[in-house]
């Protein structure tokens, strides 16, 4: 029997494909701009960051219709840092998913507009959501905003990069990750719970949720870098050590690092356990970063 999370899922990914693909395809824009948005975001992926928007409204009991534009939003803002990240000034990587990487594809100078393209329509998509209140986008932007940016995502990229072939301690490792990585993903649950109308006490919750499963996706990431496959991850099985990345497993041994992903897990449990609500879903989401083998 599947789990309520493998239902969720199936149900819902199909639908944000194809809303991106369909918001991507009805703009005026030259074609081979939304060609290479259209190539990144078909390229797929686990789509955890709008599942985890999604499955937060469904937890509160709301629904799940009113949280897709912004998902679709969340989920073009990671891909455009995919693009980014993986450009030859960055982490210079010659595919992703199994597949040509976008600037391997289309040349660099359109990767880097294809990922401008994703970041800046992102907003556009919030501000003109069907279903949430002026106020309720006003504070989906703001957030966003700090999420994705300098004192988010982007923060902890330039960090990443200043981090390379130096020996990081683990809290300078966990700083990186918690702006690279965590960051929108604390976006997603929070923003499911602003479309929810939680109250504040039930958002803090909601956050820090989040921010323990953040930590947790990274330390799965770093232990697969370890011990995973190839065709599973879709890029080289050690890239992280071949670039002489600190990492979880490096930092912690590899024993370690399991140890550290069960205990964010269960924080997170426990976090989100003080709702008192069917918090199935999020429990069941916060297992599959635990397990989860790509």
């Amino acid at each position: 029997m599947s789990s309520q999370l493998e239902q969720f899922s199936n149900n819902y990914i199909p639908i944000i494909n194809q809303q991106m693909l369909n918001e991507i395809k009805k703009l005026q824009a030259p074609s081979q701009l939304i060609e290479s948005m259209n190539y990144s975001l078909a390229a797929g992926g686990k789509r955890i960051r709008p599942l985890l928007l999604l499955a937060t409204l469904e937890t509160f009991g709301k629904d799940v219709n009113k949280g897709l534009d912004i998902a679709c939003a969340l989920e073009m803002v990671h891909t455009y840092s995919l693009i980014h990240d993986d450009l030859p000034s960055m982490d210079d990587d010659d595919f992703r998913r199994g597949k040509p990487t976008n600037h391997k594809k289309f040349g660099e100078a359109l990767a880097i507009l294809a990922g401008d393209g994703l970041l800046t329509y992102s907003f556009q998509l919030i501000a003109e959501a069907e279903g949430l209140t002026d106020e309720q986008k006003v504070k989906l932007i703001a957030l966003f905003s700090k999420c994705a940016g300098p004192e988010g995502m982007v923060g902890g990229q330039v960090a990443d990069i200043e981090a390379e072939n130096r020996q990081l301690n683990v809290d300078e490792l966990q700083y990186i990750h918690e702006n690279k990585t965590g960051r929108l993903l604390s976006f997603a649950a929070v923003a499911g719970a602003i479309i929810a109308d939680a109250n504040e006490e039930q958002i803090n919750l909601v956050k820090e949720y989040a921010y323990h499963i953040g930590i947790a996706f990274q330390i799965r990431d770093d232990i697969l870098d370890v011990i995973g496959k190839e065709e599973d991850l879709g890029k080289p099985v050690g890239s992280d050590f071949g670039n002489e990345k600190s990492t979880y497993p490096a930092l912690l041994t590899l024993d370690g690092a399991k140890k550290a992903l069960n205990d964010h897990i269960q924080m997170a449990k426990q976090k989100i356990n003080k709702l008192q609500m069917n918090i199935d879903l999020l429990e069941q989401l916060a297992t599959k970063i635990e397990e989860r083998n790509h």
